[in-house]
């Protein structure tokens, strides 16, 4: 075991004890797990739900000391509220536990048809929509070889990705029809044997027949029963992965898809006024932003569906982020209104491998930080090495220098602390990954007062966000900067050897996959904002 007596903040050069005891921290090398300190059985429903919140020491579960923190820093505190912008798809305001943690903007005269704070976004009650009426949308290669533009340097590599990705969800697209025709028809044999369409799987393997056609449509059955437990059930599931191929066909990978609805040029940015204040969902699989939200700032202790992490938030709604990949223009804008609006951190769940006006999006990164907001982004769900491949937003120009230092790039891990920490899906890198954080089994809100668990490190990137929150709200005099280094600083700095990409032949050290190599603890954070806090009055 290892012990931490001290964390060192580099950007203002100050030692500082925990002033609670060291915290104790397990290693556990690939090669030599230790079971005796990790959690080595399936987690129970709660845990499930709130696992991102507890302790490793004292749960062995290594989620980011919410609740610890509660219950030993925050508890009898009074902190200040924060806005949190989160630039996303369309949040549900009417969500029970979220509809009492909303922005209001004080200055605009609610459905009055007039741009009361004269910003140019009328009604702008909750926030804005950048995308108007359009959801759906075309992926970034896709756009540009749509545009016909063969002198792009990214032309040649956008075909080859778009043949690749094209042909392989063509694939899986006859692969999943096959399927689906071969259970229903199936399932039409066996129910018609049986004269019964609630049959279970009991019923399912008692039949005895000579009949070739109804032992085929039996052993089809059994064959996805180990999977599902009822046909039906498999029926939902595949018809839905059907679903999401063709939404990839129809949309993202659709070259003659025209999504855009705003009435505006998406490569003119003196256009800047344009969608509407409806940030609704446009559907209810519209649910990545209030999913995201809720991680930041569902209604604590409210004895509905989950807890937030920060307790003092409201959220600013940007609707921004479509199904498919986000303009830079919409995103561009979408951080300028957050700042313009007294937001003092912006949460961006989302991202994209080509951005033909990076330079916009860089330059409203440049404006955030130098305007004392802090910005957080999910670094990707592909498994890649970012510092190989550049990923979009960043701060960075041409992979050199940075444009603000408050822009922290997030990663994903899982609940089970060990060799499998780090998420299979989530991107990395040494230089262009600054901490990981909770975003697997991720229990949060979802459209129409329903609650579900996601994957992804954009559900890491809020978790972050919510952290950052408690201390922006409990030490109101740290700088983003200064907030950004603690969550750096204060993490859990894990020695040990991880699987990358959920290959077992890809072993790396946790240290070589984040610029800080830690593991984000709201606990620790906020022990050393209090002592930063206090350095910065003397």
């Amino acid at each position: 075991m290892k012990t931490i007596k001290s964390l060192f903040i580099n950007s203002i050069a100050l030692s500082i004890l925990l002033s609670c005891g060291s915290s104790k921290i397990l290693s556990t090398p690939v090669e030599n797990v230790d079971n005796s300190h990790i959690k080595t059985v399936e987690l129970t429903e709660t845990e499930e739900k709130v696992w991102s919140h507890l302790d490793l020491v004292n749960d062995t579960i290594p989620g980011m000391s919410i609740n610890k923190a509660y219950e030993e820093i925050i508890k009898g505190k009074k902190g200040e509220t924060i806005i949190v912008a989160v630039i996303d798809s369309g949040i549900d305001l009417d969500h029970e536990d979220l509809v009492d943690v909303i922005w209001v903007n004080k200055r605009e005269v609610p459905n009055n048809g007039v741009d009361d704070d004269n910003n140019g976004y009328i009604d702008d009650i909750n926030g804005w929509n950048f995308l108007g009426d359009a959801y759906n949308e075309q992926l970034e290669y896709v756009r540009l070889l749509a545009s016909g533009n063969t002198k792009s340097p990214d032309y040649e590599r956008a075909q080859i990705e778009y043949n690749e990705e094209y042909n392989k969800y063509k694939g899986y697209k006859n692969n999943y029809e096959q399927i689906i025709r071969q259970i229903y028809y199936a399932d039409k044999v066996v129910s018609t044997h049986l004269k019964n369409k609630d049959y279970t799987k009991k019923d399912l393997l008692a039949i005895k027949s000579d009949n070739d056609t109804l032992l085929q449509s039996v052993s089809v059955l059994e064959y996805y029963s180990q999977s599902y437990e009822t046909v039906d059930d498999a029926k939902i599931s595949l018809n839905k992965k059907l679903k999401h191929i063709n939404n990839r066909l129809n949309f993202k990978l659709n070259k003659q898809f025209k999504g855009r609805k705003t009435g505006d040029d998406s490569s003119d940015f003196s256009q800047k006024i344009y969608g509407n204040a409806n940030i609704r969902p446009s559907e209810k699989d519209e649910s990545h932003g209030t999913h995201v939200a809720g991680i930041i700032a569902a209604k604590r202790n409210n004895y509905k569906g989950m807890n937030g992490i920060a307790n003092n938030v409201q959220i600013m709604s940007l609707r921004a982020v479509p199904n498919g990949d986000e303009y830079d223009k919409d995103v561009a804008l979408a951080i300028r209104y957050a700042v313009d609006n007294e937001a003092k951190i912006i949460n961006m769940s989302f991202g994209k491998y080509y951005s033909p006006h990076s330079n916009w999006v860089r330059d409203a990164i440049a404006y955030a930080g130098q305007r004392d907001v802090l910005m957080i982004h999910g670094a990707g769900n592909e498994s890649l090495n970012l510092d190989l491949k550049e990923n979009y937003p960043n701060d960075q120009i041409n992979k050199g220098v940075e444009v603000s230092n408050t822009f922290l790039n997030v990663g994903a891990t899982v609940f089970k602390y060990g060799s499998g920490l780090v998420a299979d899906y989530s991107n990395y890198g040494k230089n262009n990954v600054d901490v990981f954080a909770p975003g697997s089994n991720i229990f949060s809100t979802y459209p129409e007062n329903e609650y579900k668990s996601i994957n992804g490190t954009s559900m890491a990137a809020p978790a972050v966000a919510g952290v950052a929150a408690l201390i922006r709200s409990y030490y109101p005099n740290l700088s983003a900067s200064q907030v950004k280094q603690i969550i750096m600083d204060s993490g859990l700095p894990l020695k040990t050897k991880v699987i990358v990409g959920g290959s077992s032949n890809d072993i790396k050290s946790f240290s070589d996959l984040s610029k800080s190599a830690k593991l984000v603890n709201a606990y620790n954070a906020l022990v050393m904002a209090k002592e930063v806090s206090k350095q910065e009055r003397l």
